[in-house]
């Protein structure tokens, strides 16, 4: 491999080296087609899978197959055969969300269709790499084309003259072509297994807690009864404030982390992006909490989906938006978070109060709520088995977040011929 280039030139897709060229999607004389009108009348439960745009994603040009719609139609119908997808085909976007970009391969059963909103491009796979195509058109030189389209004033949308008119940079071969798509192939294969692996994790980690945590399962060495405690007997309820935005004294050089609704987003807090001064403690504008509380978020929006749980590693302050629980000597904080992550879905059906604007949850109900409670030798054990679970899979999605990373620095590189492979 060699990374030096000796000759650039600029081009309008950005410098790339001097023995590449430029051309547009129909200088290489592909079919372009997009997906016809009135496919509702086919509308399935089983049969032909359907892409649609939410099948593609701007992370992989893999499709995502885990939510296809299928439609039952004749191959015979003339409309079917022109949108018919084979291997090698490249999918756009053209309309709301443009210039997502896919690529049909095998995984994908056939036959299979699209529907209008979605572009197909059919090179002739003896002259053109569609891998290497595709991995152009999903790098950020291309998607800030398509950007401009969707920012020009116009209503977003792409028309397949547009597409053939869309610019590609090509190394001199078609074996280069092919050496960048095998690379940036293999980086997204990583990145599938590893998120593979990360689910099966986390379904295993599902599981250890739908046993554990209701006493099914027992760890080896414990046995006697548990108990059923509610949440306002295990602990101290605090509500949340905000201090007053315009006393700097509040916030100027502030030390202590201070979180909104937004903030919990992990299980484990240790930072956030706003931070508030001692003197907010202590004029009781907001409410401090000791490391290792409970924080549950109970107005929110995104109450909608989850309910987000997370325990403080360090003391820190909250707003309004959320209450915490700051536990006493029958129950490890540990458990406890693990406990009702675990239970998050059934508090959301019992707590969440109706008729409100914004979703939220009914504290006196929060409060009452109960969670069967072993002794404290075995919570700790049990949280001990949960924790190093969540290590396993942080350290597993560590790892994801660095091959995604890798990835997108081998496409900024190889598709603008920083680096060649041959």
């Amino acid at each position: 491999m060699s990374t030096s280039m000796p000759l650039y030139k600029q081009t309008e897709v950005g410098a790339i080296p001097e023995d590449w060229c430029v051309a547009q999607i129909g200088d290489l004389e592909p079919f372009v087609t997009s997906g016809s009108r009135g496919w509702a009348a086919y509308y399935s439960e089983h049969g032909s899978p359907f892409i649609r745009i939410t099948n593609l994603s701007r992370e992989c040009v893999y499709p995502d197959l885990k939510d296809l719609r299928y439609v039952n139609v004749a191959t015979n119908d003339s409309e079917a055969a022109r949108t018919q997808l084979r291997d090698g085909d490249i999918l756009i976007s053209i309309t709301a969300d443009i210039g997502i970009v896919g690529l049909v391969t095998g995984k994908l059963p056939k036959p299979a269709y699209i529907n209008q909103h979605i572009a197909l491009v059919r090179f002739d796979a003896a002259e053109t790499d569609s891998r290497f195509v595709s991995y152009f058109l999903a790098s950020e030189t291309s998607q800030k084309l398509f950007r401009a389209l969707t920012d020009s004033g116009a209503k977003a949308g792409m028309n397949l003259t547009t597409v053939q008119q869309t610019r590609i940079a090509f190394p001199p071969t078609k074996a280069e072509q092919e050496a960048i798509a095998e690379a940036l192939s293999d980086a997204d294969a990583l990145i599938e297994s590893l998120e593979q692996l990360v689910t099966k994790k986390r379904h295993l980690k599902r599981g250890a807690m739908q046993e554990l945590l209701t006493g099914r399962t027992r760890l080896s060495g414990f046995r006697g009864d548990w108990k059923i405690a509610r949440l306002d007997e295990l602990g101290t309820w605090k509500g949340g404030m905000t201090p007053s935005m315009q006393n700097s004294s509040y916030w100027h050089i502030g030390t202590i982390p201070w979180i909104s609704s937004g903030d919990v987003k992990s299980v484990l807090l240790t930072t956030t992006g706003f931070s508030i001064t001692a003197a907010a403690i202590k004029q009781g504008t907001t409410t401090l909490l000791p490391a290792n509380s409970i924080v549950v978020v109970t107005r929110s929006g995104i109450l909608r989906k989850y309910l987000p749980i997370a325990m403080n590693m360090i003391p820190m302050a909250i707003n309004q938006d959320i209450k915490a629980l700051i536990p006493n000597d029958q129950v490890i904080s540990s458990y406890l978070l693990h406990t009702l992550i675990g239970h998050g879905d059934e508090i959301l059906a019992r707590c969440m109060k109706a008729g409100t604007t914004v979703e939220s949850i009914e504290f006196p109900w929060m409060k009452a709520f109960t969670i069967p409670l072993p002794p404290l030798s075995e919570q700790t054990a049990i949280a001990a088995v949960l924790s190093d679970m969540d290590a396993e899979i942080v350290d597993l999605e560590s790892q994801l977040a660095k091959a995604r990373s890798i990835k997108q620095g081998m496409m900024n590189k190889l598709l603008t011929g920083k680096i060649r492979l041959i």
